[in-house]
């Protein structure tokens, strides 16, 4: 066996402290003098020297988890928000002709102008938006998932670590080993479906939020509170923030479902090992959110309509009640077309976010898992 270049010369990963374990989940780590920011294959530096960052330690408990998923959360939303402003104005239909035409007065011109901007694409939207309204227009909003990604991703990822556990539990008692390190794809899509469902509840008001900061050119909202309590006096509190919450179940949980599932996927094939690698997160994570991006973008559009049809002058996008309307009424405007409107920045947006999100949520499991074992190992150091 090759020593590691880790311990000292006259001890081996055999004989030192905490010899190699059967399990991953079981390793303990070797008493390292120093702690690598990138962990490295057991070809190189030993398996048993590395503790398993993946399960993170018992002390850790569920609150080591929601504080990495609240940091990747917000990092996720903010970084690429102007892009995701974009999306929403690309997304938004035009309110029809006939609108103006059934108004007798010169009221309808105003009335057809009071409606979203219309876009031929993202660079001809970006162009517009800056030359006419200033680059910081496209961060307006931004505060709602400053304040409502934190909590939201802290659940959802404490929720997924939980049954992703319980899955590797389910799956080592189905194939009779003592545990698996491996995931099982449908495994990781159900776990993520059902980490969604929490977290959409919690999320939907402070994006219903967002994309009414984003989505016209007057500064009607002052600020998220603002906003909140001029949606709930005009509209009501469920109107406002759950109509489109079904919609938004329909589409994030395929999102989640296909995304956990690819980056499960990506991630055992590019890292078999499991160890810290950020370029394998990080690859992983962009592969799987611009999958999921681009398959959901129709659903997406429906949201859009939902969330932002209180501000339209059109009363057939303010009437529409759900799903269905939405997509009917998109159909009827713009065709098979309507529904891919947005995907370039949707598609933009997502890969370099789910891959920051995925990359710092790692890191931090990463950087929990050898703080506490250098924290267990400090007894075994002072006895030399």
């Amino acid at each position: 066996m090759p020593l590691d270049p880790l311990l000292p010369a006259t001890m081996s990963p055999a004989t030192s402290p905490h010899p190699a374990c059967p399990s991953p989940c079981a390793a303990a780590p070797a008493p390292h003098r120093h702690v690598p920011l990138v962990a490295h294959s057991p070809s190189e530096a030993g398996a048993a020297t590395d503790p398993d960052y993946e399960a993170l330690p018992d002390t850790a408990g569920p609150v080591a988890h929601m504080v990495a998923g609240a940091l990747a959360g917000i990092t996720e939303h903010t970084v690429m928000y102007p892009v995701d402003a974009i999306k929403t104005r690309l997304q938004m239909l035009a309110p029809q002709r006939a609108v103006a035409a059934a108004v007798a007065s010169g009221n309808g011109a105003a009335i057809l102008a009071a409606g979203p901007p219309q876009y031929a694409g993202t660079a001809e939207a970006f162009a517009r938006i800056a030359s006419t309204e200033g680059l910081r227009s496209l961060w307006r909003g931004v505060s709602s998932v400053v304040v409502g990604a934190g909590p939201a991703h802290a659940l959802y990822f404490a929720t997924y670590e939980y049954f992703k556990g319980l899955a590797l539990t389910m799956q080592a008692a189905g194939s009779g080993s003592a545990s698996t390190d491996v995931i099982d794809p449908m495994w990781a899509a159900g776990a993520g479906a059902t980490a969604t469902v929490l977290q959409d509840a919690l999320m939907n008001p402070f994006d219903v939020c967002k994309q009414r900061m984003q989505a016209f050119s007057g500064a009607q909202y002052r600020s998220l509170l603002h906003c909140a309590t001029t949606l709930v006096r005009n509209e009501g509190f469920f109107r406002a923030f759950y109509t489109s919450y079904p919609t938004t179940l329909s589409m994030s949980i395929p999102y989640q479902s296909l995304h956990f599932a690819t980056y499960e996927a990506v991630s055992e094939a590019i890292n078999p090992d499991h160890v810290y690698d950020p370029r394998a997160h990080m690859a992983a994570g962009a592969t799987a959110g611009a999958l999921a991006a681009a398959v959901t973008t129709p659903l997406d559009v429906a949201k859009t309509l939902l969330q932002t049809q209180g501000e339209s002058p059109d009363p057939a996008i303010r009437a529409a009640r759900g799903m269905r309307d939405a997509v009917r009424l998109v159909f009827q405007r713009e065709g098979y077309r309507g529904f891919a409107k947005g995907w370039a920045p949707r598609v933009l947006s997502h890969m370099p976010a789910t891959a920051i999100c995925w990359t710092t949520y790692e890191y931090f499991k990463y950087f929990v898992s050898y703080s506490s074992a250098a924290n267990d190992e400090m007894p075994a150091r002072s006895t030399l």
